[in-house]
């Protein structure tokens, strides 16, 4: 009987210690740095969440170096290449969403600024438009990249225009992966992927029409013409319409090489079909822009030229706030949004982050770690 007691007992008294705001730090901070808070960063962030101002707490922790070394870095990484793993060096693409979210810098700038970051360190090979000696360099002699990263124009640093840049979707990392070979449709679908939580298959819409749909896709596959219309047009419709934003970019030579006025040959290779669209410029319209596919929440324009303003549509959609906010809840409340609850929630969030035209990561990374990790303790 005594022993049912004392367990019992020390079972009674452990409860407001776990619900405590220290405890609430310890967890805090270890889920956003990914390791436990020094005795000063836990009471100052203790101090912040008995105020009530737990978000402050997040933002303490989100000071230590290992939340840009490690959680960010890994987490950017799988968007930077066709395997989405993180098991892959730094990259010119990786360092500037870190360099972003580091300076609270509007967060949808990504898809369509003049920005880069490089790493400020004269051990360093300077950037090339040709290797990613620069920033593998900088991983394996495990710079600190809180500290190191400094932004520059990209268009200063890779030489393209500036009506060729289109932030991390032309940078050399995003030439490697999305740009070679091809036929550069594969750039948008990892676009759709990425940044709006949406494969191909999602928007499949048979009902668009298929002017856009380009030569190279046979309108008789297997002798049947209805797998085409059934089928093929439901994908093919939309995404030909969108390529032709970078009619002018090529990954040659170990860069990503823009230049305009000039349609490259990948646009219009394979002419199965010589009635299907050519491509002779680098004008883009949304054909998904109505129908079901309205859904996504597009914004302003929906045709124009070149990659810089598809980047800046794909960025001001309700779907890709929807989607930053999505994945921060994957990313600290290390689980899916699988009820109506989380849904809910994830909803406020992306509403609130995009809110005033703010888009501050910084703002969703604190507010979501704090309803899961503080208010649901």
């Amino acid at each position: 009987m005594k022993k049912i007691i004392l367990v019992m007992s020390l079972a009674t008294l452990s409860m407001p210690l776990l619900a405590g705001p220290r405890e609430q730090a310890w967890k805090l901070h270890n889920r956003l740095a990914g390791i436990p808070p020094k005795q000063d960063v836990l009471n100052d962030m203790s101090a912040a969440i008995s105020q009530g101002d737990p978000e402050a707490a997040a933002r303490i922790a989100m000071e230590n170096p290992s939340f840009y070394n490690i959680t960010l870095k890994n987490w950017i990484k799988p968007w930077s290449n066709r395997d989405q793993t993180p098991r892959v060096p730094m990259n010119d693409y990786v360092a500037t969403i870190l360099g972003v979210i580091r300076d609270d810098s509007p967060f949808d700038k990504i898809l369509y600024d003049d920005i880069i970051y490089i790493v400020d360190d004269a051990t360093l090979p300077v950037y090339s438009n040709t290797d990613n000696n620069h920033y593998r360099n900088a991983e394996t002699q495990n710079l600190d990249f809180m500290d190191t990263l400094v932004v520059r124009k990209q268009s200063d640093i890779t030489g393209t225009p500036v009506a060729g840049i289109a932030g991390v979707t032309t940078t050399r990392n995003a030439g490697e992966n999305y740009f070679s070979a091809g036929t550069n449709r594969r750039v948008n679908r990892f676009i759709f992927m990425n940044y709006l939580c949406k494969d191909y298959e999602d928007l499949h819409d048979i009902t668009i029409p298929d002017f856009r749909v380009a030569r190279d896709v046979e309108r008789n596959p297997g002798g049947d013409s209805r797998t085409y219309k059934n089928r093929c047009v439901g994908c093919h419709a939309g995404q030909d319409g969108l390529r032709g934003a970078y009619a002018y970019y090529n990954f040659t030579g170990g860069r990503l090489a823009y230049t305009p006025g000039q349609v490259q040959g990948k646009m219009n290779q394979n002419n199965y079909f010589p009635q299907g669209f050519v491509t002779t410029n680098d004008e883009w319209i949304n054909l998904w822009a109505t129908g079901q596919n309205a859904s996504v929440g597009w914004r302003g324009a929906t045709s124009g030229t070149g990659a810089q303003s598809i980047g800046m549509m794909f960025a001001k959609s309700k779907a890709f706030s929807q989607c930053m906010a999505r994945k921060v809840f994957k990313l600290v409340c290390m689980k899916d949004a699988v009820n109506a609850d989380d849904v809910s929630k994830i909803t406020a969030l992306a509403t609130e982050f995009e809110s005033n035209n703010k888009y501050s990561m910084k703002d969703l990374i604190a507010k979501t770690s704090v309803g899961c990790v503080v208010n649901e303790n």
